[in-house]
């Protein structure tokens, strides 16, 4: 893989373009004493500013471990098309009604008693840290790419990885 770290303005763009196409992410808190704890979680946006939104129940696990501990992790991964994003932050808890409002969506009616819920928060988390990996052509094109290096022994030109400057 090629190494190509980002500038800030390119860094919230790519961000935005991963967590975009791939949308769910294994949220992970409790980071200062383990068992961490694990959930899948659907972005709901990424702002201009690169901040990743999420909406949660006031008595969730993971909205407790962030009153405890504000650091949290996020893994992405594309598996199909040779896509992961990994992201370190700080999370909050927000309670403002036009920004529950602004993520708030039909499908959260499983999870919510629409956006007016007494149990429903938002998380916001600021990345201080992250890393991308990407295949150049796909899949299926990385798997026959190591393939032939596996014959031939050369390492092969996998895509790109760098940091996000954000």
């Amino acid at each position: 893989m090629s190494e190509k770290n980002l500038n800030s303005n390119e860094s919230r763009q790519k961000l935005k373009e991963i967590v975009e196409t791939i949308n769910f992410a294994m949220f992970t808190s409790n980071l200062s004493k383990p068992p961490f704890h694990t959930i899948p979680m659907t972005t709901k946006k990424v702002d201009i500013n690169g901040n990743l939104w999420f909406l949660s129940s006031r008595t969730s696990q993971h909205n407790i471990n962030i009153q405890i501990d504000e650091n949290v992790l996020l893994n992405y991964a594309n598996s199909k098309d040779f896509e992961f994003l990994t992201v370190y932050g700080k999370a909050s808890i927000v309670n403002d009604m036009a920004i529950l409002e602004d993520l708030y969506g039909k499908a959260d009616d499983a999870w919510f008693e629409g956006v007016e819920d007494p149990n429903l928060t938002a998380i916001c988390v600021k990345p201080e840290d992250a890393h991308y990996w990407e295949a150049k052509s796909g899949k299926l094109v990385s798997l026959v790419k190591m393939g032939v290096s596996a014959i031939t022994g050369k390492q092969p030109d996998m895509g790109n990885e760098g940091d996000l400057a954000l």
